[in-house]
């Protein structure tokens, strides 16, 4: 949560250290994370005005990524390219700048770290509803037995009912 805070906040430095800090191989094992959050730390570079700052970042951190990798490549030209307008808000790729972006790269990064912790991206509940629903329907064909009909309250029909 704290790593999902930090990114979402824009404190990308802080939230690359909190995850090295939980499992360093995260973002050694993953290169298109590690430049998404790289390309994140750029973004808001750009979005607090330190145009030269960004500049260099960009030419030592993510150019010899983009060298590697021809779409890191695409995506630092669109990054960069928020450097050509002054209006960004009216620019072409203005919406890496939008507060979406920040949260697209911030699940990309829990999603991660959910995946090295053994979990699942997504919560097992409703899978398990799913279940219990279709087990539920095979089950009427056959046999009568106490039935789940309101899943929040979790109370039991009665068969002989």
């Amino acid at each position: 949560m704290a790593v999902k805070k930090a990114v979402q906040s824009g404190n990308v430095e802080d939230a690359i250290e909190k995850v090295n800090d939980l499992n360093p191989e995260i973002l050694d094992t993953n290169p298109q994370l590690f430049f998404h959050l790289q390309q994140q730390r750029l973004i808001e570079l750009i979005r607090n005005g330190k145009v030269e700052e960004a500049l260099e970042f960009a030419q030592e951190k993510l150019a010899p990524r983009g060298e590697e990798n021809q779409s890191f490549l695409v995506e630092l030209e669109r990054t960069v390219a928020l450097l050509a307008f002054e209006d960004v808000s009216n620019c072409p790729v203005g919406e890496l700048l939008n507060i979406s972006q920040r949260l697209k790269t911030a699940s990309e990064v829990n999603a991660a770290i959910l995946t090295s912790q053994s979990h699942e991206k997504d919560p097992k509940l409703p899978s398990l509803l799913k279940i219990l629903m279709w087990a539920q329907n095979q089950l009427d064909e056959k046999v009568a037995y106490p039935r789940i009909d309101n899943l929040s309250t979790a109370t039991l029909e009665d068969p002989a009912a």
